[in-house]
């Protein structure tokens, strides 16, 4: 049966921890694949005032939240220069200047608004129901079928709602807007509304963001990448001459300049692999590297007029079934004093500080994310990719000790494009920095759905904090907007996705759950398994998941429906 327009689902795009990936829109299930629906006709509605939903009030959960603070005095000139983390705290928590962070959720930044007043997120999705004083989702949203995180978001700015929501709040000054996926489009629509995208320009981004430009940059600065060679390869012949004459060897991994790494970076050893995916390859420059054993880490870094501010180091949860369907698909984030000791966290956080002076160079400023490559065998430390955007390790690194010492890493780059200037020693706060990781233990899952088919949820699990109750069962403790308040592993935050009424399929995502400890067993460097409490708290947030089968079957569905989309590599 064909599904009412009314009910169809709806992209749920949120950030993806690579590059500007495309992420495929969420089609609703039909008889045949349909072209894509244009966007209703927008309502006039009549010039208003806003006014909050009957029955939400802003009620502060922590005495010192910035968003509940009073404004600068009139009379007090505005500090032009900060020059320590106290003038710098108390600059957001006086900020009179609205910041919008746009997007399908506030995944990303969720908690900023503690420490930077006037910070509001505009989204399209709202886990709260409206209950979150800090967010605003439209009331009137046509189906649309979105093709990317670009598309929500320029349907955000665009919208009606959207626009009479940040007019009523501009206090004389410009709106400042940051995203995660943004285009040239994004750059006009802000330029005719009179917003400041703060971000770098996406013609910039774009270019940083191929593969093969980041690795030239690195070479540049002595920043090395796995042993490799940039070519053009038109066959299994031209790939092994190429591989030889580098000294890579034979057993391969293949990457395009741009594109999911999940998707675009292919492991060949013979030639039966090379005919796998040679129309992916053949064409086009790729980078050939000699395959090692290595142990990816994140981290997140800003670059400020000041230096480059290196944030904690995290590694990944990849490929766990019982998180993703897709093999290698990244589903989350640990971070725990082991990642990178001694040496090799001097050597990683050195190598982030010279590439983000390269970039420097480029024209670019403020936040990045880069994957560090350890060679498990060697211990080398290598480029792995960078990511010229906030990620989907944000939100970890939002609650480290060194943001609560200090502030959080993101503000850094608010500061690059609000009217002050920094005089601060970013070398003493990476040094404080590093000292301070050594006392955190934080987690998350990004937990997909995993089976095949089509359902209409009827139930899911709400937004807010769960805990573990006498009996070990996982319970719902009480609504929450963040995971700022978490204390232990007994505790958990889960961040709904997906809820009654909307679809789920194969590769959906379903919600975010962050929590204090580890969930994946193993020392760094050794095969990795989630913990036996990990296990428990999925499969707890799932039972909270019921859902109506629906038709056609499975082969009728648009091919795009399971792609990897959402958080992604978030």
């Amino acid at each position: 049966m064909s599904t009412p327009p009314s009910r169809r689902p709806v992209a749920r795009t949120t950030a993806k921890k690579a590059a500007a990936k495309r992420t495929t829109a969420k089609k609703a299930p039909t008889r045949r694949t349909s072209k894509k629906a244009a966007a209703a006709p927008e309502p006039v509605l009549p010039e208003q005032e806003y006014t909050e939903p009957a029955g939400i009030e802003p009620v502060p959960t922590l005495g010192t939240d910035a968003a509940f603070a009073p404004a600068a005095p009139p009379a007090a000139p505005r500090r032009r220069t900060l020059r320590n983390m106290s003038e710098v705290r108390h600059f957001f928590r006086t900020n009179d200047v609205p910041i919008y962070f746009v997007g399908a959720t506030p995944f990303n930044l969720l908690g900023l608004d503690r420490w930077v007043r006037n910070f509001t997120y505009l989204t399209y999705y709202d886990a709260w129901d409206g209950a979150h004083p800090r967010v605003f989702t439209p009331r009137h949203k046509p189906y649309v079928e979105f093709e990317s995180g670009e598309d929500i978001n320029n349907w955000l700015l665009r919208n009606a709602e959207v626009r009479a929501f940040i007019a009523a709040r501009s206090n004389g000054e410009r709106p400042k807007v940051a995203m995660v996926f943004f285009d040239e489009e994004t750059e006009r629509i802000c330029e005719e509304l009179g917003y400041d995208l703060i971000l770098p320009p996406a013609s910039l981004r774009t270019h940083l963001d191929s593969k093969l430009v980041t690795t030239r940059l690195g070479n540049e600065v002595g920043v090395p990448s796995v042993p490799n060679v940039m070519a053009t390869v038109d066959s299994w012949d031209e790939l092994v001459t190429a591989a030889k004459d580098a000294g890579l060897g034979t057993d391969l991994v293949v990457q395009t300049a741009y594109g999911d790494s999940g998707k675009t970076t292919f492991f060949i050893a013979a030639e039966e692999d090379w005919d796998k995916h040679a129309d992916d390859i053949t064409g086009e420059e790729v980078k050939v590297m000699k395959r090692i054993d290595n142990r990816p880490v994140a981290v997140e870094a800003v670059l400020t007029s000041c230096g480059t501010v290196v944030g904690p180091f995290m590694s990944e949860l990849t490929g766990h079934p019982q998180l993703t369907p897709y093999r290698g698909g990244w589903c989350g984030n640990e971070m725990f004093p082991e990642v990178l000791t001694g040496d090799l966290r001097v050597k990683a956080a050195d190598l982030v500080r010279r590439l983000g002076d390269r970039l420097g160079k480029e024209g670019y400023r403020g936040f990045f994310e880069v994957d560090v490559l350890v060679d498990v065998d060697t211990d080398e430390v290598y480029l792995g990719e960078l990511n010229p955007r906030i990620s989907g390790a944000s939100s970890i690194t939002n609650v480290t000790a060194g943001a609560y010492a200090d502030v959080p890493l993101f503000l850094f780059h608010l500061l690059e494009y609000l009217d002050v200037e920094l005089a601060i020693d970013v070398d003493e706060i990476n040094e404080r920095w590093q000292e301070l990781a050594a006392v955190d233990l934080w987690s998350q899952m990004i937990i997909k759905e995993t089976s095949p088919g089509v359902e209409l949820i009827r139930t899911g699990a709400p937004t807010g904090q769960y805990a573990l109750d006498l009996s070990g069962a996982l319970v719902f403790r009480r609504a929450a907007l963040d995971w700022h308040q978490l204390q232990n592993e007994s505790e958990a935050f889960f961040l709904r996705i997906y809820g009654p009424g909307d679809y789920r399929w194969k590769g959906a995502d379903l919600g975010v759950l962050v929590t204090k400890g580890r969930l994946q067993t193993g020392r760094p460097g050794e095969p990795a398994d989630l913990t036996i409490r990990a296990r428990h708290l999925i499969d707890s947030i799932r039972a909270h998941y019921t859902g109506t089968p629906m038709m056609p079957p499975p082969d009728a569905v648009p091919a795009d429906l399971g792609a990897e989309g959402g958080f992604g590599a978030v």
